[in-house]
């Protein structure tokens, strides 16, 4: 019997997405399958969902987990950004609910051969989706200096960025760097952790790269995007968020949306044209319980918003 991730707020995602109605969830970042297991172990037969990942290797995972619903489950390859083409070719023209959980999972970070580990050494590749052609690596040869920087200092917050670069481009002046255990040893030499801190010097770096790699944030913009004109009335946004970069782009992307027109107030009538799309249902995020970081601690970070899509 194989061994399955814990998925994160299993009862909170159940709850908010409000699946009392008929029509297919969209589980847009399948993983394991453990949220759609708990959505359609607790919904009734008429309850869908189609389940999408990039990763082909969760996708089989998930198909062999999922073996008592078969009916009841459709699965899509493929990446958020595409969420109208995978829908149309699995037969779905519109939705009641979308749940989002974004990050790298918990296989991908335990399998040392695909490259997300900080810890246990493996090429370094990073790539979600490995009929991709960019790797970790390949990034590093390509990017510019300045590239480079941004990408570190804005998708991982890391302020020794150009300190970080300048030492990879001397390492790599030496040999290429292939591993992740060899990126990792370059980045400790000029950055150290703060004192009696568990955090390795190289995992903001790490997490910018696996980003870039990914286009991860980019994603989140179109999923959401897209998911506008899919939803029907009432039905959910779930999105679930592990660092403060995807949640800010949650949160403004649901602010705007409840916002709709965006004329000044002394403006006496419309000329944006701007409606109302969504209406948010956390107005500050859920996060995990106790007990739940307990059992889970990759879960500590967690982050829920939920917004229910409205027409008027």
């Amino acid at each position: 019997m194989p061994t399955y991730h814990e998925s994160i707020m299993k009862n909170e995602v159940l709850h908010y997405l409000n699946i009392h109605m008929e029509g297919v969830v969209v589980d847009g970042t399948l993983g394991d399958g453990g949220h759609t297991e708990f959505i359609l172990k607790n919904t009734g037969p008429k309850t869908r969902v189609l389940g999408i990942d990039r990763d082909l290797s969760a996708i089989e995972r998930a198909r062999d987990r999922l073996q008592p619903f078969r009916g009841r489950v459709m699965f899509a390859h493929g990446s958020l950004e595409n969420l109208r083409d995978l829908a149309a070719q699995s037969g779905v023209t519109r939705i009641n609910g979308l749940l989002l959980d974004f990050g790298v999972s918990s296989p991908q970070l335990d399998t040392p051969e695909r490259g997300f580990s900080i810890r246990h050494d493996g090429p370094l590749d990073m790539r979600m989706d490995s009929s991709q052609t960019t790797t970790a690596a390949s990034l590093l040869e390509k990017l510019k200096d300045v590239e480079l920087i941004s990408i570190i200092k804005n998708f991982g917050e890391e302020r020794f960025a150009k300190r970080i670069v300048r030492a990879i481009r001397r390492e790599q002046a030496e040999k290429p760097i292939v591993t992740t255990s060899h990126f990792a040893e370059i980045i400790s030499r000029v950055v150290r952790s703060p004192k009696h801190s568990r955090i390795h010097p190289a995992t903001k770096t790490f997490q910018a790269l696996r980003i870039a790699v990914n286009n991860e944030l980019g994603q989140i913009e179109t999923v959401l995007n897209d998911a506008i004109n899919l939803l029907e009335s009432s039905a959910r946004i779930v999105a679930i968020s592990f660092h403060s970069l995807e949640d800010r782009i949650v949160k403004t992307f649901f602010r705007k949306e409840e916002r709709g027109c965006t004329c000044h107030p002394k403006i006496p009538i419309c000329i944006c044209g701007n409606k109302q799309t969504l209406k948010i249902l956390t107005r500050r995020p859920l996060c995990s319980s106790e007990e739940e970081i307990a059992l889970n601690p990759r879960s500590v970070s967690a982050k829920l918003r939920v917004a229910e899509r409205v027409y008027v």
